[in-house]
């Protein structure tokens, strides 16, 4: 056994007595989590038609005022390619686990992977690409699937109820998070009696402030990210592995 598996086997000892209480887990997950799916990030979506675009400057609310049919038809785009990205064995551990505690997920991905591995309470910190609704008086709408061609311009639908137009649920640069989701999230984490930090750089805020709410209140945190850690002195247990190699085992009744 190497010193690597050593250190990795001796980690999760300590994260599993960690969660040996059996209370409420929290599980905060960001992009690292879902790039083990083989999930697309903003860049890997600038393929083909799209290698001109900055994806910063399609995310943006002066983007969709400036030219909503381009933004729409990017964003429809990344609705396919996530869509055929799997769950992984981390996603599948994760809602195994409500078998036999309470776990609430709070994620920064919006991507719906802890929903279809089978997570029943998952808050969405930064919305959902498979949820949309009207620019202007906020009622849900549902556009249908995505085209599985791309196209760089593509006219949203009307809102039925108005003016408006159908665009992604997910939060912008510059937008605030959505407030019932982040307040859910926060009561998730300062209730629970163990918080597991998923695969996240710890730099996106007001989400990176989570974990340390939590150690404030002597939650334990453990870090699953297979690169140095995101986070600082909050986290107990960094196991320096991927989600879907260590979270099987840690979460395991």
């Amino acid at each position: 056994m190497s010193t690597d598996d050593r250190d990795l086997r001796d980690a999760l000892s300590k994260a599993r007595r960690a969660l040996s209480g059996g209370g409420p887990l929290a599980v905060l997950s960001g992009a690292g989590m879902s790039a083990e799916s083989g999930v697309p990030t903003f860049r890997d979506a600038q393929t083909g038609l799209w290698e001109r675009y900055d994806p910063t400057e399609l995310a943006t609310p002066e983007a969709w005022r400036h030219d909503r049919d381009r933004v729409w038809a990017w964003y429809r785009w990344r609705e396919h390619l996530v869509s055929t990205a799997p769950p992984n064995a981390g996603h599948t551990a994760v809602a195994r686990a409500e078998r036999h505690r309470q776990v609430v997920v709070v994620t920064q991905n919006v991507d719906d992977l802890h929903e279809r591995a089978g997570s029943t309470v998952v808050h969405h910190v930064h919305g959902s690409l498979f949820a949309h609704r009207c620019d202007t008086c906020g009622e849900p709408m549902h556009p249908g699937p995505p085209s599985a061609a791309p196209t760089d311009h593509l006219e949203p639908p009307r809102c039925p109820r108005g003016d408006g137009w159908a665009r992604p649920d997910v939060v912008w640069f510059g937008e605030m998070l959505p407030s019932a989701a982040w307040e859910a999230s926060v009561s998730a984490v300062t209730g629970a009696s163990a918080v597991v930090v998923v695969g996240t750089s710890g730099l996106v805020h007001p989400a990176a402030s989570l974990p340390t709410l939590a150690a404030e209140t002597g939650i334990p945190v453990i870090e699953v990210n297979p690169g140095p850690s995101g986070l600082g002195r909050e986290v107990d247990v960094h196991l320096r592995a991927p989600a879907g190699r260590v979270l099987p085992d840690l979460l395991a009744d």
